[in-house]
């Protein structure tokens, strides 16, 4: 396996010297990619806003980001993840998610959470459709349109789409519709046994999903946590220990990214739970941890 690690901002609300500035420290220090998340009531820039802006100033560093499915335009957003990959030269990671159910960015999604699914069911097969650049007709849920191509298409060819989640039918749906799979709060057997409902879901759908194209997106803290913002991941947790979720210090994220490793997974989100007043000394500590892993 090839395993590589990126790097995610997390809540980090960033500038655009400090994230050009961030762009250029995780090339010198060997990592793979910088990742942003869609948080519409959260800090930071639109994440293809925010991608954009870095791809353009550092043309060596992968873009990734975890971003809202539900609630889209199809063609807009068909163009715009396109145009980002055509752009940045085919360096676009996209995993699609379906949102939080908590706090005020549950209504700001705008699509209930028990009609996601449906909406991801319903858009990513037609997104697919209109990366291809033919002329695309349909009439459903997400729209209504005639003979619509989408042009730049991206550059990668495949163009590989992953998904998050943890729930039965969010493991199945990731089998049948997309390319890999990046969950976030779970631990390596929570991790393994969901790979194999994946990986059944694909073969039930004539079709396989690279044994590389499996990882993990990983929140951890320097120090023990605060009991408000443990409280708030216990929440999103459903109440599992948080011993495998956030590991506290640079050991225990190592020991955790090897379990995770003997377990098949080898691509992983890194990303800080409290955001680092000097991200330069953050990039070396945690490079000097965990950059050897990389195969």
């Amino acid at each position: 396996m090839k395993v590589r690690i990126g790097i995610g901002t997390g809540a980090a609300g960033l500038d655009g010297a400090a994230l050009a500035g961030l762009a250029d420290d995780l090339v010198d220090l060997r990592f793979d990619s910088l990742w942003l998340p869609e948080i519409l009531t959260g800090d930071g820039a639109d994440p293809l806003v925010g991608l954009a802006w870095a791809g353009a100033h550092n043309r060596r560093l992968k873009l990734g980001t975890t971003m809202l499915l539900p609630g889209r335009n199809p063609v807009r957003l068909a163009k715009q993840v396109a145009a980002l990959d055509a752009l940045s030269g085919g360096r676009f990671l996209v995993t699609f998610v379906p949102g939080l159910a908590q706090g005020p960015e549950r209504d700001a999604v705008g699509v209930a959470p028990a009609a996601r699914g449906a909406a991801i069911d319903e858009l990513l097969p037609l997104l697919r459709r209109l990366w291809s650049g033919e002329p695309v007709t349909y009439d459903g849920p997400a729209g209504r349109f005639t003979d619509v191509a989408v042009s730049p298409v991206p550059v990668q060819d495949p163009f590989d789409v992953w998904l998050g989640g943890l729930a039965r039918s969010s493991l199945e749906r990731c089998g049948r519709l997309a390319d890999g799979w990046l969950p976030a709060l779970c631990g390596p057997a929570e991790a393994q046994a969901g790979r194999q409902v994946v990986d059944e879901a694909a073969e039930a759908a004539g079709r396989a999903i690279s044994p590389e194209h499996f990882g993990v997106s990983i929140g951890y803290a320097r120090i023990p946590l605060d009991d408000r913002v443990a409280a708030a991941i216990t929440a999103r947790a459903k109440g599992r220990p948080l011993d495998d979720l956030v590991p506290v210090g640079r050991p225990a994220l190592r020991d955790l990214l090897e379990r995770f490793i003997d377990a098949g997974f080898s691509k992983f989100v890194l990303r800080p739970m409290v955001p680092p007043d000097d991200w330069r000394r953050e990039l070396e500590e945690l490079a000097a941890a965990v950059i050897d892993l990389q195969t």
